[in-house]
């Protein structure tokens, strides 16, 4: 098989709070890259303390790309991303510099390397529906409605994981079809202009994890991460918005606990945990969905940095040899 000669470029996944985002920027200072995110909260404008996004002095030191496109109440999808991404990348190679994509949302990247399984679109009707009956008995009783229709898809998605179970019930209700058969139906997504490697950055113990998730809650709470959603919350477009909490933006980890602590739902502590424990399940899904994926290279970026570089530097002097590039 002949040598892929496409450029490189790099893969930082992992979960959140794993380190990716100083990792990218000093590859990129020092290997002459932009980042591109792959991350589904940065996309919205507004949304900076709670959704650790790269502050004026980090975007200095490295170009960043795909940060601030929508509006909070305004939707962007996985296959919008994957052409944005494309367009970003491109411009990268052109410039003769080396794309970074870092992130630590799956679909993102499964849309931009392996492509998204054909399906309904979005329906506002259906979905306004689902949400209205969502009010009335609690996302609970919607997954158990699921999991009568799809056991495959319930089995997958948590009962307090309210943006997935949605989308599940509205591809059904388009379609009459459930959302795990059109997983199923493949739909590759074309070549890149580039060869990929993969690394997943993760710490070796998940007790690791945890605390960094909470001293990095911590941290934007001091930054003021609660006069961030205030703010949020006095735009005026909004203000228009019926149930806010539905919105992809407000669903960010932190931010619909944040929303429902300024709503008054819950004291200062009982947000923090609520917080602390759903930046840790979302954590857990990054690593399971990680752990499914081909082609990767496993690293924790604390003890094995000199690792890290060893496998960039071997990939990048010999195109198409090193484990853990993708031919995408």
């Amino acid at each position: 098989m002949p040598a892929d000669t496409r450029p490189p470029a790099i893969a930082l996944m992992g979960p959140t709070a794993s380190g990716k985002t100083a990792v990218a920027i000093e590859l990129a200072q020092r290997l002459g890259g932009e980042i591109v995110s792959v991350d589904s909260a940065l996309v919205y404008r507004g949304l900076d303390i709670g959704a650790a996004k790269p502050d004026a002095a980090l975007r200095v030191r490295a170009p960043h790309h795909l940060l601030d496109l929508r509006d909070p109440w305004q939707g962007y999808s996985a296959a919008e991303f994957a052409a944005d991404a494309r367009t970003a990348i491109a411009g990268i190679v052109g410039r003769g510099r080396l794309p970074i994509l870092a992130g630590g949302t799956g679909l993102y990247f499964q849309a931009l390397l392996r492509g998204l399984s054909p399906m309904p679109g979005a329906d506002p009707a259906i979905r306004a529906a689902i949400a209205a009956e969502a009010a009335e008995r609690g996302w609970p009783a919607l997954h158990a409605q699921l999991a009568a229709i799809d056991p495959v898809a319930a089995a997958r998605i948590h009962a307090t994981d309210p943006q997935r179970i949605q989308r599940a019930l509205e591809v059904f209700r388009a379609s009459g079809r459930p959302i795990s058969h059109w997983q199923a139906q493949p739909s590759p997504a074309p070549p890149l202009p580039v060869r990929v490697l993969r690394l997943v950055l993760a710490p070796a113990e998940r007790a690791t994890l945890h605390r960094r998730i909470e001293r990095r809650l911590d941290a934007m709470l001091e930054l003021g991460f609660l006069d961030e959603v205030r703010a949020l919350r006095a735009l005026d477009a909004m203000r228009q918005v019926a149930q806010p909490l539905d919105l992809p933006a407000i669903r960010a980890v932190g931010y619909r606990q944040a929303w429902e602590h300024l709503d008054g739902a819950t004291t200062f502590d009982e947000f923090r945990a609520r917080a602390v424990h759903a930046t840790r399940q979302l954590a857990k899904r990054q690593l399971t969905w990680l752990r499914g994926q081909l082609d990767t290279l496993w690293f924790d970026p604390a003890s094995q940095r000199a690792a890290i570089d060893d496998a960039i530097s071997r990939f990048m002097a010999v195109p198409g040899t090193a484990a853990g590039a993708a031919a995408v």
